[in-house]
């Protein structure tokens, strides 16, 4: 072939998108990965992106150039979706997280704290592409020369694409293979390539083995989370026909009790109950895509949420087994309060599936004194007690969800809501942000609590106070924000043992203060709860155990962390390609001779979240 051609063909578009793609590509390799290894991306990149290529020169006879911008667009898209989820979650993004893109709107500006003005490096050649077209006509007429010029004759083109589609096909099915069999979502992507990763989840999900939900027994989790049954179980119907309220904190982190930053106290209410309650300081959270939501289904269902997906939409159509209707069964009225509109997160759908009587969201509590997606904290729990106060006076049993909100990520807290004079060092951080708006939030929370009391309503009811989920992801900090946390606040490196880390606090009228060493996860609520008040799960399927009988945990995680990272008596696992190739993350940074979780355990974590799934599954449906 002529030097001439040749140069045409390698300054011709398919070479040149497949170059920019490359490099946009290694970017989010650099961001995602921790080892990213340049050659790997090259590898795996090139292939998947002449799969897409080659399927222009096929089928594109006129305007390759938009096909080729088009192609480049979405394919970015996927990238930048990976590097901004990644930033969060902690996994990677798949198809899945679309069916949850009407709720960004929502949540802007915790998606736009996260954006470094670098990721947007990946859009550059296409802005540029489109503002030359549309402004300048040399440039137009230029493209469509530069994209339409002929490479080759037609049909040697058209064969020539043929050939390198198969090529392609072939070879990212030869580089992504060897790594299907890892359970890491990350080191698969890796392994794979983003690109290759994106295309076997959505055909994996295809395969996916069904569990049979016949084989989901009470015996059988017992036996997998190593439960021995309790003949006289300890404290048990200590709370007998008290009302239930529990508080979901949103984004309080463990590490928040006892806090001081020169000489202030951050949470002093929380402080005082962790004192004065029953306190649980291993305590974790197990939610995912849903974020509070999902900790509101955990909490009031004691199942695993889906593998994809938030749980209020996965399972918003079934009829939920859990605290609403097993307390209904009692005779407790049960409502829940939220500020922000119900239909956010479908729990316009999720609240009738758990079985709540009723739900006050944005339309009872209205826009007063909004903070971040609704009304503040104060207002909430001000109508709350209100409401509260009125049911008690019907002399019926009630059950109450309380869902604060205003320490919402990214915490950009109205200043007429600052309660605390931060350090200076901490001004301008997420780390100093987040703080601040927990600080407010403890306020609020305290208020409540005095309410409570002075109600009476603090000596007739057990008071269930938890965090719901992580505020400051460590896949998200820059070096600087590290650095205070570790020198200021744990004197050690922030980790992902600390990061799912939330407390739970349990008020149960008359009671000692008690701090209780084992481990716990949101799924144990609702059993809990339910030895206290003294009502039997005789038949029922959960999957928590009762945190006052049984200490010795195991804890399956999603979200977060990547699938079969799991939770033990020792700190936190988390698995590579396999398990042999994991990573132990002891509990306050102790080192240990020995990984925090057997291979068995592992296992065994897997199979719980495969029961759950089936499961939760094979529930009927609403109305039917």
């Amino acid at each position: 072939m002529p030097r001439n051609r040749w140069g045409r063909i390698l300054a011709g578009p398919f070479f040149v998108f497949s170059v920019l793609m490359v490099m946009k590509m290694i970017l989010a390799g650099v961001v995602v990965f921790e080892d990213h290894d340049f050659w790997l991306t090259l590898a795996t990149g090139i292939p998947s992106v002449w799969v897409f290529f080659c399927l222009i020169e096929l089928l594109v006879a006129r305007r390759r150039l938009a096909a080729y911008l088009i192609v480049n667009l979405l394919l970015t898209g996927v990238l930048f979706a990976v590097i901004m989820y990644y930033k969060y979650f902690g996994i990677i993004v798949t198809y899945h997280a679309a069916q949850q893109i009407n709720q960004l709107t929502e949540v802007k500006s915790s998606v736009w704290s996260l954006l470094h003005v670098q990721f947007l490096l990946v859009f550059v050649d296409i802005a540029v592409f489109l503002l030359g077209l549309l402004v300048s006509r040399r440039f137009r007429a230029w493209a469509r020369k530069w994209a339409e010029a002929p490479q080759f004759a037609r049909v040697s083109r058209r064969k020539l694409a043929a050939a390198g589609l198969a090529v392609s096909v072939l070879w990212c099915v030869a580089v992504s293979w060897p790594h299907k069999d890892s359970i890491n979502e990350i080191k698969k992507a890796q392994g794979m390539g983003i690109l290759n990763y994106e295309a076997y989840a959505a055909f994996a999900d295809l395969l996916e083995e069904e569990f049979d939900p016949a084989l989901v027994t009470r015996e059988a989790i017992d036996e997998l989370k190593g439960i021995r049954p309790v003949t006289n179980p300890e404290g048990w119907g200590l709370a007998k026909g008290k009302n239930l309220i529990v508080i979901q904190l949103e984004a309080f982190q463990n590490f928040l009790i006892g806090l001081h930053l020169d000489g202030r106290e951050v949470t002093p209410a929380m402080n005082r109950l962790a004192r004065e309650e029953w306190y649980f300081p291993r305590f974790f959270q197990q939610v995912g895509q849903g974020n509070t939501s999902d900790a509101e289904f955990v909490v009031n269902t004691s199942l695993h949420i889906p593998r994809v997906g938030a749980a209020s939409v996965v399972y918003g159509h079934k009829e939920l087994p859990g605290l609403p209707r097993l307390l209904k069964a009692y005779g407790y009225d049960t409502m829940t309060f939220h500020t922000n509109d119900v239909v956010f997160w479908n729990r316009k759908e999720l609240y009738p599936a758990l079985g709540f009587d009723r739900y006050y969201d944005r339309e009872f509590f209205g826009d007063e004194d909004e903070v971040m997606f609704g009304a503040s904290d104060e207002v909430l729990y001000r109508k709350t007690a209100d409401v509260l106060e009125q049911a008690a006076a019907s002399g019926r049993p009630f059950y109450a969800m309380v869902v604060s909100m205003s320490a919402h990520h990214p915490f950009n807290l109205p200043e007429r809501k600052y309660r605390m004079e931060l350090p200076g060092r901490y001004e301008g951080t997420l780390v100093g942000d987040y703080i601040r708006a927990q600080n407010y939030a403890d306020e609020a929370l305290g208020q409540f609590v005095e309410r409570l009391k002075q109600s009476g309503l603090w000596d007739t009811s057990v008071v269930v106070i938890y965090g719901d989920h992580v505020g400051i992801p460590k896949y998200s900090l820059t070096n600087y924000e590290k650095k205070l946390l570790q020198d200021d606040i744990f004197g050690r490196e922030y980790d992902v043992q600390d990061m799912l880390n939330v407390p739970l606090i349990i008020h149960v009228p008359g009671e000692l203060p008690t701090v209780f060493g084992g481990v716990g996860g949101q799924t144990d609520v609702l059993p809990t709860v339910a030895n206290l008040l003294g009502i039997p799960l005789d038949g029922r399927i959960y999957f928590g155990q009762d945190l006052l009988n049984h200490p010795v945990n195991l804890l399956p995680e999603r979200y977060y962390l990547p699938s079969g990272s799991l939770i033990t008596m020792y700190g936190v696992f988390v698995p590579g390609r396999e398990y042999e190739d994991g990573q132990s993350y002891p509990f306050d940074g102790v080192k240990i001779d020995r990984p925090v979780a057997t291979k068995d355990q592992f296992e065994r974590a897997l199979h719980l979240l495969a029961m759950s799934d089936s499961y939760t599954r094979s529930l009927p449906e609403r109305g039917k």
